[in-house]
C-alpha cells in the first residue's frame, strides 16, 4: 500500500534531524502523519518550524516500518501531494486518526466520504491561494500575449538584430477578457483586468451583481456568448463531474482565430487533445497553462512540442508567503479538531 522497502533498517526521520521511534512515542506533542519535510511530494524543510512547534511528525515513507506501535499515537494526517495517499487501507490503519489536513484548496484528489465514514474530518486551506493564483493567471495572460517567452530565448540565442515579424504580440490593455468561474479568484483576476481597462465578461453558475458591478463586468448566461466576444478566455472553476473537460473542441471552435486560453484551475477542465488539435490546425491563437494532467507533463508529450503554448507545473500557489500561510492554515485547522473544537476551513460533502 506504501509502496515502499520494508526491509529498511533506518530511524524514522523528521525534518528536525533523526528521532527513534521511543522518542517519538514519548513525546508530549501529538503525532501527525506527512511526508517527509523537504522529500519530493513534502512541505519545503524551511516551513518545518511552523509545525514542528505543535506536533512531531511522523514521517509517511518509513511509517510501515513500526506500523504497529506507531499507528495509534496518529491523530492527523498532513497532505500536501498526491505522494500521501489516503485510502482505504492507510484509514483502517490509524484507529485514533481525527482529521485529514490537505494543504490547498482542491481535494478532488480525496475521497471524502470514505474518509467521513471513518468519522474523520478533512479540512483545506481556502481563501489563501485567491491572490497568487489570480497572479499567475495574470502573467500567463501577458506573457502569452506579449510573447515574453520568445523574446527572453531571442535574446539569449540570436544571431542578427532584426526582430522576426512573428515576434509581435497582441495587446492586452483594452483587450476583452471572459472569465469562466466568477469565484474569488475569477474575482481577484477581474480586478487585476480592471486595471488594465480590459472589457470583462464572466460566466458562472450564478450572476454576481455585486463583484460585477464593482469591477464593470457583463454577465454571460450562456458560456457561448462569452467564448465568441473574447480576446481572452481565462478558466477559473473548481473540478467537478459537471466541469470536467468543460472546454472541449466545440467550445474552442466557438473562441475567435485570435484568441487564447489561459486555464488556471484543474488540468481535467480543458481537453488536452482538443486543445492540441485546435493549437495545431491554429482554431485559436495560443494557449497558457499552469495545469495539465498528468503534472509535470511526460517529456514529449504532444502539447509541450506546440511553439504556441505556455506550460507551467502548477506553480499557482507557489510563493513563500503564499505557502507559509497555508501551511499555518494546516496547523490551525489541526489544533482546532484535536482541541475538540470546530475547524475553520472543513471541507463538507
Amino acid at each position: 500500500m506504501f509502496h515502499l522497502i520494508h526491509r529498511l533498517k533506518t530511524p524514522l526521520l523528521s525534518f528536525g534531524g533523526t528521532r527513534t521511534i521511543s522518542q517519538l512515542i514519548n513525546m508530549e506533542k501529538p503525532c501527525i502523519l506527512a511526508t517527509t519535510f523537504g522529500a519530493p511530494g513534502g512541505i519545503y524543510k524551511c516551513f518545518a518550524p511552523v509545525v514542528e512547534k505543535h506536533f512531531t511528525i511522523i514521517p509517511y515513507e518509513t511509517f510501515p516500518l513500526d506500523q504497529k506501535n506507531l499507528s495509534e499515537k496518529v491523530k492527523a494526517v498532513f497532505v500536501w501531494s498526491v505522494a500521501l495517499k489516503v485510502d482505504r487501507g492507510l484509514m483502517q490503519s490509524l484507529p485514533n486518526l481525527e482529521v485529514v489536513v490537505n494543504g490547498g484548496v482542491g481535494v478532488d484528489h480525496l475521497d471524502i466520504p470514505m474518509i467521513n465514514s471513518f468519522g474523520v474530518k478533512v479540512c483545506n486551506t481556502p481563501h489563501v491561494v485567491d491572490n497568487a493564483t489570480a497572479d499567475i493567471g495574470m502573467g500567463l495572460m501577458l506573457a502569452s500575449a506579449r510573447k515574453i517567452v520568445e523574446g527572453h530565448h531571442y535574446s539569449l540565442t540570436h544571431n542578427n538584430e532584426d526582430l522576426p515579424e512573428s515576434s509581435m504580440g497582441m495587446d492586452v490593455s483594452g483587450a476583452t477578457l471572459g472569465i469562466i468561474g466568477m469565484g474569488r479568484i475569477g474575482y481577484k483576476v477581474a480586478r487585476r483586468a480592471q486595471a488594465f481597462d480590459m472589457k470583462i465578461l464572466y460566466h458562472n453558475r450564478n450572476r454576481r451583481k455585486e463583484e460585477e458591478r464593482a469591477v464593470g463586468a457583463m454577465y454571460c448566461a450562456n458560456m457561448e456568448d462569452l467564448l465568441q466576444q473574447s480576446d481572452f478566455v481565462m478558466v477559473v472553476v473548481n473540478l467537478s463531474p459537471a466541469t470536467q473537460k468543460l472546454i472541449g473542441a466545440k467550445e474552442l471552435a466557438m473562441m475567435k482565430p485570435t484568441s487564447t486560453l489561459i486555464n488556471i484551475s484543474r488540468g481535467l477542465v480543458v481537453d488536452q487533445d482538443a486543445l492540441v488539435e485546435a493549437l495545431q490546425k491554429k482554431v485559436i491563437r495560443a494557449a497558457a497553462l499552469d495545469v495539465t494532467y498528468p503534472e509535470p507533463l511526460p517529456i514529449g508529450h504532444p502539447l509541450a512540442a506546440l511553439p504556441n503554448v505556455i506550460i507551467l507545473p502548477h506553480i499557482g500557489t507557489h510563493s513563500v508567503e503564499t505557502t507559509q500561510i497555508m501551511v499555518e492554515k494546516m496547523v490551525t485547522n489541526a489544533l482546532a479538531v484535536l482541541g475538540g473544537n470546530q475547524p475553520p476551513d472543513e471541507v463538507k460533502v
